[in-house]
């Protein structure tokens, strides 16, 4: 059976210097904002071109500490897709918001711009735009149109990290980006793990009190906030996984790229490959089909040995605890979506054997 993500391999490929930097944290002890931790936030300012970036404890908590930052609070409204993993609207409602669920465009998976205008009332405060399966949506659309209502956006970007759009890297784009180092992510930790970027000294400053329980300095508490730091020890791996890093997107637009001019013959009405605008790229978080009968398609891939995800079998203003809370504006295309999308392996190290197994897999099945 073909790996999903294999991260034995991409270990193997580091072992050394992923180690070596492990050991260094347990031979000083800092176990918490040890020296890696500024080190790690430096280099992610670097790598991306925001002015400020914040190591945290988890990707959701990176959508967390900014909304408790820029002060997102009960009566507010936040404008977000209907179609992401529940992180997305989890923090809008923990925070006793409003969330206001708007379609997708049918290709790309991400916000439709349209729906988000006409979404908008007088309570609106924030739009929360995912950039889903690794590609980014229209940002400079988003923040103009933000800008036109003084509203803050918060590029949910989880699943971009090192995407561009029009020259300029994910997460340093608009107001606030969060991203998430979850092991299976493009750039993962090994645990829990996220960053927070901003250009705002202001809210970096805000962001690192809310990130350590509100506290502006030792036992002095400014503001209400909570317990989001990454360990040491994790800003350690992603900065060697970050070395690798620019090689890795290469390699996954490599076999995207292998994918797309594979499938070529095989879509129709029904059955869609990815989309990439072309003022963007993408990172491949996930390579995505449309397809019909999903169940069927997954049982073949599976005896072929070919194992498939589905991201994302339910919209988010459908699951169970959600339904009634928010307001919905519109979900038919997230709707859709959610009854055809399917992933196949997409990883940095896959050969090409693997590759030709994915391929085949796919079209005998198409072809049968």
């Amino acid at each position: 059976m073909i790996p999903f993500v294999d991260l034995k391999t991409q270990y193997q490929a580091m072992k050394s210097d992923i180690d070596q930097a492990i050991q260094k944290v347990l031979d000083h002890g800092g176990f918490i904002n040890g020296p890696e931790v500024a080190q790690l936030e430096q280099e992610l300012v670097e790598f991306t071109g925001a002015k400020h970036a914040l190591a945290c404890s988890s990707g959701t908590d990176a959508l967390l500490i900014p909304m408790m930052a820029a002060g997102i609070q009960p009566g507010d409204e936040v404008i977000t897709t209907a179609f992401s993993f529940i992180a997305t609207v989890e923090m809008i409602v923990l925070l006793g918001a409003t969330p206001v669920y708007v379609d997708i465009d049918p290709e790309t998976f991400n916000l439709d711009l349209e729906h988000v205008k006409a979404a908008i009332t007088d309570k609106t405060k924030a739009i929360v735009p995912v950039s889903l399966y690794g590609q980014m949506p229209d940002m400079d659309e988003i923040n103009t149109l933000a800008k036109q209502h003084g509203l803050i956006v918060f590029e949910d970007a989880a699943q971009s990290f090192g995407a561009t759009y029009k020259g300029k890297r994910s997460c340093a784009v608009s107001d606030f980006g969060a991203t998430s180092f979850f092991p299976a992510k493009p750039l993962g930790a090994y645990g829990d793990g996220g960053a927070i970027f901003t250009n705002s000294d202001e809210m970096a400053v805000a962001m690192k009190e809310v990130r350590e329980h509100g506290s502006e300095s030792r036992y002095h508490h400014t503001r209400l906030g909570i317990n989001g730091r990454l360990d040491t020890i994790q800003c350690a791996i992603l900065s060697v996984k970050l070395k690798r890093y620019q090689w890795e997107i290469e390699q996954r637009q490599r076999v995207a790229t292998a994918y797309n001019q594979a499938f070529q013959e095989i879509i129709n009405d029904e059955v869609k490959i990815p989309v990439v605008r072309d003022d963007r790229d993408s990172v491949w978080a996930q390579y995505t089909l449309r397809v019909p009968k999903r169940d069927d398609f997954r049982a073949k891939m599976q005896e072929a040995g070919v194992p498939t995800a589905v991201h994302y079998p339910c919209p988010m203003p459908d699951q169970p605890f959600y339904k009634g809370i928010g307001r919905v504006h519109s979900v038919e295309e997230a709707q859709k979506a959610a009854n055809q999308v399917v992933s196949l392996p997409m990883f940095p190290d896959m050969n090409e054997d693997q590759q030709a197994t994915v391929i085949s897999a796919v079209l005998s099945y198409f072809k049968k």
